[in-house]
């Protein structure tokens, strides 16, 4: 791909964010399209956003798990950059109009004492960075036409990241083994998901050590109060409006996700 591509699906994506309005895969119109000229794109989307204004609150790794890459047909992990607007509070309902076709995903968030900088991190480092964990949910969306996405079309669209609900409650990694977490996930008062902390890499301190070490070569440092996202437990629960996603993590707590109803004419 030119420069002048490069930058033309940047603008595409770009657009689609604002529009609401997805486009046809990259992976489609560039077929030529490579992991590292994907995230060429999604960075080019996250300096025109923080240039606008924008604050980097953490990073995501997805497709961690092994139904998760199967759900979406990838075959290994990305990541994508975190901005403090897709915080949403447990308490307040989330307008589904936002989005395109949202999805969301049980995960254990870190929240980082100290940075991390690869590579060379190792595991007994990501520990001693982590300050806590909360239980929190993920809202991914595609800005790609009905998620007909590949490994690449889902990088460059920043990892599909969208949104983040944080439960409020930390918990301490000598408190918990977090490869044994269990999780439970509650739509509409019905169970639609369960899982472990196993079914992320290992561990999800296994995607942590993965996301530094991948990050750091690019210059990218994992400052201290980051909110790390490490990957799904499940596999994703479609949204549907007016109905909660609540996941619950054994000696963790819970998170609960509010949608609102759709409005009508």
């Amino acid at each position: 791909m030119t420069d002048e591509d490069l930058s033309q699906a940047a603008k595409s994506l770009i657009a689609a964010h604002s529009d609401r309005s997805p486009i046809p895969p990259l992976t489609d119109t560039y077929p030529g399209l490579t992991v590292a000229a994907a995230y060429d794109i999604q960075l080019r989307q996250v300096a025109q956003w923080t240039a606008e204004g924008r604050v980097i609150r953490g990073h995501k790794v997805g497709l961690t798990s092994t139904v998760m890459q199967r759900q979406l047909g990838v075959d290994q992990p990305d990541y994508g950059h975190l901005f403090a607007d897709m915080f949403h509070l447990e308490t307040l309902p989330i307008d589904t109009s936002t989005f395109i076709s949202p999805k969301v995903e049980p995960e254990i968030a870190f929240v980082l004492e100290r940075p991390l900088t690869g590579p060379g991190v190792t595991v007994a480092d990501a520990i001693s960075a982590i300050d806590y964990v909360l239980p929190a949910l993920e809202i991914i969306d595609s800005r790609i036409a009905d998620w007909k996405i590949t490994l690449a079309d889902t990088i460059a669209d920043n990892a599909s990241s969208a949104g983040v609900v944080l439960g409020s409650t930390p918990a301490y990694l000598d408190r918990c083994d977090l490869r044994l977490t269990g999780c439970i996930v509650h739509q509409g008062g019905e169970v639609v998901g369960t899982g472990a902390g196993g079914a992320v890499l290992g561990s999800p301190i296994n995607a942590l050590v993965w996301l530094a070490n991948t990050v750091g070569p690019l210059g990218i440092t994992l400052d201290a109060g980051s909110v790390i996202m490490p990957g799904s437990l499940t596999a994703a629960v479609a949204v549907t409006p007016g109905q909660s996603v609540t996941a619950t993590f054994d000696g963790i707590g819970s998170v609960t996700a509010h949608f609102a109803p759709q409005e009508t004419a």
